[in-house]
């Protein structure tokens, strides 16, 4: 199966969320979530995350997580993710509660795409101060893709982790979360990073947007949103509309994309020191605000 059908698959089986300009969305994936242990890249920004992600959902926007949310192929199970990151999850529950959490699974947490396995973990957890399980994200359901549509215009916006366009990393990403188990893992001790991911290798990562941007410009232009190769994306009007929300394991900082007012932007939070010495979280604007509608519209 080539990468355009892999894509298309994911486009003609995406979950459709309607939306018009007073729609509020905030775009994050690649947060690669683990167990707090030396692998776990998201250790370093989860501070960051965590205040970024409470600011959202006090301003009333609907979090879009593009994949490999969860870091599933260097731990093997949810629960040490969870209890490493237990304030992340009672917040995330909290999008849920309000109909505001979209999920997608990337390549990492691959296995989100059986409805079993994420009923089984995600549904509920074991409170030992309790005694008790307690509901977590009951009733959630995982997508390969989805669709945000406008209300008026009809313009559609296709979200999906781009691991569609790495054939290794989506046809046989049991192999490769085998490998990163059993020797990656040890390696990153010593700094060497696996070369299979577009992420670190610039080469993959340069043939992974490639063809990601034929299938767009065979899907008339329709503007495109992908998380897997960590490298942020904000096209000009008149380029290929192909976006990248970036990750959120930069070095001290996350990038994410908004939707807001019918403009897209392309943000960062960082930490940063004030005159008196202060670190404080802030966020910076990378790109945008950019108008949807400077941007193809028309439905293939």
């Amino acid at each position: 199966m080539s990468s355009n059908t892999r894509l298309s698959n994911a486009y003609q089986t995406a979950k459709t969320v309607p939306f018009d300009d007073e729609s509020k969305f905030i775009l994050f994936s690649d947060c690669h979530r683990g167990d707090n242990s030396f692998a776990d890249d998201f250790a370093n920004n989860r501070n960051i995350y965590f205040h970024a992600l409470n600011f959202y959902f006090k301003e009333g926007f609907d979090y879009c997580e593009i994949g490999d949310g969860d870091e599933l192929w260097e731990n093997r199970f949810f629960e040490s993710i969870f209890q490493a990151h237990k304030n992340v999850y009672e917040l995330l529950r909290k999008f849920h509660l309000g109909r505001r959490l979209h999920m997608i699974w990337g390549n990492h947490d691959m296995v989100y795409k059986d409805p079993e396995y994420v009923k089984k973990n995600l549904s509920s957890y074991f409170e030992p101060i309790d005694g008790e399980s307690k509901e977590l994200f009951e009733g959630i359901t995982y997508h390969e893709g989805i669709i945000l549509r406008h209300k008026d215009t009809e313009q559609e916006i296709f979200l999906t982790h781009g691991h569609q366009a790495d054939w290794w990393n989506y046809t046989f990403w049991r192999w490769s979360r085998f490998l990163v188990r059993a020797l990656w893992k040890p390696l990153q001790v010593w700094g060497i990073a696996d070369p299979t991911s577009p992420a670190k290798n610039y080469k993959e990562l340069i043939k992974v947007e490639r063809r990601i941007k034929k299938w767009i410009l065979k899907n008339n232009l329709l503007i495109t949103i992908v998380g897997h190769t960590h490298r942020p994306r904000f096209p000009e009007p008149g380029d290929i509309p192909f976006f990248n929300d970036g990750s959120c394991v930069h070095p001290r900082s996350i990038t994410g994309i908004e939707i807001e007012k019918g403009s897209i932007s392309l943000i960062k939070w960082q930490i940063s020191t004030t005159d008196d010495g202060t670190l404080r979280v802030v966020r910076v604007l990378l790109e945008g605000p950019q108008k949807l509608t400077d941007y193809q519209k028309t439905k293939s």
